[in-house]
């Protein structure tokens, strides 16, 4: 028989974008050796909170519980210490843990966000049994010479017994500690410390070693190897050396990271990061529980050999995809009713596109890709190298993960995640594979400016195409005329698929000095700015190709927009091979008879949102 479960309760402190990209690694490593449930507790600011609510939500873990705590709620217990460390305030915030958590916690291990495990949380976990009967925090022994004093000339650390005791991994008993007031305490000693020192050099570190210094017997010793230190004065000799074969946290506390090392020795603990890093979390979605517990155990494989092609998509449209949103860190403040965001989706192969529409783009992006978790790390390094991107922090990354290598790309999944996380008024729905024609930002801001006023129209930006692979983007609409006239450029699609967006209406549009209204006709599809708020979001039945941007204009018309040409702005499509799933489609029938299902589908949800006002669709639905 299976023994009882026990819950393993762990608090962390992670505030920001980057904090909130890095904990992602130490929580695959904690769910990729687990065997017990797992309550994590997350001390957030405004930033972090989003990020991992909407992450866990769509991870989607069993047996796996998060609670966030609002640091602003708290940090007046510890903003009145000067602090050096990197980290700022929030380096001090595991000072105030007995204050946020419940009291029902009892115990809990408390972890920085630049560790990783390579081993099972439950066997520190059961280091509690261990602790004698006034031992309340158990820690690892610092692995540098940091707190002897001896690293520089002039430098006086904190208090500390021996070489001091690293707090990037600390068992804490909280029933023990709140018996003495430990609140009280590490105040009394912080404030007496701080007529000396002025500041903290190391947070939190500093204030819970010198209470130590004085309280010694509150201490329980960890072995080394739990908290292994790669730190900039990290000494080999004093646990590398003898333990390398028996790590099982390893936890880089430099402000470089994974970067401040490239001897043999280290890079074998890199490539431990690097496998975390890379390893598709969909996997750990199904723990080995080696405990009895009352929730259902039954998952669906990733990997089934029975083959529908209709069951498949229909299957894939409702899977649950693990959403990580602004993946890099974003700062964009919104200050006008007419400010417009491009809502764009992509995989990691369609970069060098993205780059060169950004180039063109000067105003905010809200971007959703499709990646593994190994492309995710792709992204970061093509951003950093990027002489378009590296300095753009209006852009949103947001991360939809791939659930395996064969995933259906969910087009208007990814359309939605990056509608939902756009901060300004009106956005401007997009398509990667284009380029804006310049100053079509401020075209459009300046002419919502002035001439917006329904928040039921859908202005339109008219789409060419090249059929060259290599020409310069016209810089005004009578410099495209032209070059359409010498054949450079004609209409999107005006040969494939010239019902798309045949509506624009191209030759009024030539001559047009002022913005014209048209209908909505069969099969139309142009690329519309339209206001965010109360905008209906895109059905997320259609995945892969087919009617995915087809049928959310069909809902614009049916709940009353208005489609209005403009006479100026414009977007130049970029040639590129046909994707796979366009290649289903065109050598499927099975493909498009299923997506002849979805479309039946759509009416059926269109006729019971709007009623009456759909009959137009359904009358000419055969023709599409």
């Amino acid at each position: 028989a299976k023994k009882d479960c026990t819950t393993v309760h762990i608090c962390i402190v992670c505030a920001g974008y980057t904090a909130s990209r890095q904990v992602v690694t130490l929580i695959k490593s904690l769910l990729f050796y687990r065997t017990s449930k797992l309550h994590v507790h997350f001390i957030v600011n405004g930033v972090s909170r989003t990020i991992l609510r909407n992450l866990f939500q769509t991870w989607d873990i069993p047996h796996f519980v998060v609670s966030f705590y609002q640091a602003s709620d708290f940090i007046d217990e510890v903003s009145w210490i000067p602090n050096k460390h990197y980290s700022g305030v929030y380096g001090l915030m595991k000072l105030t843990i007995l204050t946020v958590l419940p009291a029902n916690v009892g115990k809990i291990i408390v972890l920085d966000t630049d560790l990783i495990f390579a081993h099972d949380v439950t066997e520190i976990w059961q280091y509690f049994d261990k602790f004698g009967e006034n031992e309340a925090i158990g820690l690892v022994e610092n692995q540098s010479d940091w707190y002897l004093g001896t690293l520089w000339e002039n430098y006086t650390p904190w208090p500390a017994i021996g070489r001091g005791f690293n707090t990037g991994l600390i068992l804490l008993d909280c029933m023990k500690l709140r018996a003495i007031e430990w609140q009280s305490k590490w105040k009394e000693v912080a404030q007496t410390d701080l007529k000396h020192f002025l500041s903290t050099a190391l947070a939190d570190q500093d204030i819970i070693n010198s209470v130590l210094s004085h309280n010694a017997s509150l201490l329980h010793v960890l072995p080394c190897y739990w908290n292994l230190q790669l730190s900039d004065h990290m000494r080999m000799d004093l646990c590398y050396k003898q333990h390398k074969h028996e790590v099982k946290v390893i936890h880089w506390n430099t402000r470089r990271k994974q970067n401040n090392r490239h001897d043999e020795n280290i890079k074998s603990l890199t490539d431990v990061f690097r496998t975390f890093t890379e390893i598709n979390g969909a996997f750990l979605r199904h723990p080995r529980i080696t405990c009895s517990t009352d929730d259902p155990e039954i998952y669906q494989s990733l990997d089934d050999t029975d083959f529908d092609m209709c069951s498949d998509l229909i299957s894939s449209a409702a899977s649950l995809h693990r959403t990580h949103i602004f993946y890099l860190p974003f700062d964009y403040h919104s200050n006008s009713a007419t400010d417009v965001s491009i809502i764009v989706h992509l995989t990691i192969d369609r970069l060098t596109v993205f780059e060169a529409m950004c180039k063109h783009w000067e105003g905010p992006i809200s971007a959703a890709f499709f990646t593994t978790d190994a492309e995710a790390q792709t992204l970061v390094d093509f951003v950093k190298l990027s002489p378009v991107l590296m300095d753009r922090t209006n852009i949103g990354y947001h991360i939809v993960y791939k659930n395996s290598n064969h995933a259906v790309y969910p087009i208007n999944l990814l359309r939605n995640v990056a509608l939902k996380q756009a901060v300004t008024d009106h956005v401007f729905l997009y398509d990667v594979d284009f380029v804006p024609m310049p100053g079509l930002f401020t075209y459009l801001t300046s002419y919502l400016a002035e001439h917006a006023k329904s928040p039921k129209t859908a202005y339109i930006v008219p789409a060419f195409e090249s059929f060259w692979y290599k020409f310069k983007v016209p810089q005004t609409k009578s410099v495209l005329h032209k070059q359409i006239d010498r054949g450079v450029f004609t209409s999107f699609r005006s040969y494939m698929w010239p019902q798309g967006h045949a509506a624009t209406n191209f030759s009024r549009w030539k001559t047009a000095k002022e913005a014209y209204p048209v209908r909505w006709e069969t099969n139309f599809e142009p690329y519309v700015v339209v206001k965010k708020q109360n905008l209906p979001l895109y059905d997320q039945a259609f995945i892969g190709f087919g009617w995915n941007k087809i049928s959310h204009i069909i809902e614009l018309d049916a709940a009353g927009y208005q489609f209005v040409v403009l006479p100026f702005g414009f977007i130049i499509h970029i040639p590129h091979a046909p994707s796979v799933d366009l290649s289903k489609f065109r050598s499927s029938p099975s493909y498009r008879e299923c997506l002849n299902i979805a479309k039946e589908a759509f009416y059926e949800k269109l006729r019971s949102k709007y009623h009456k006002t759909t009959e137009m669709y359904f009358t000419r639905r055969n023709n599409t």
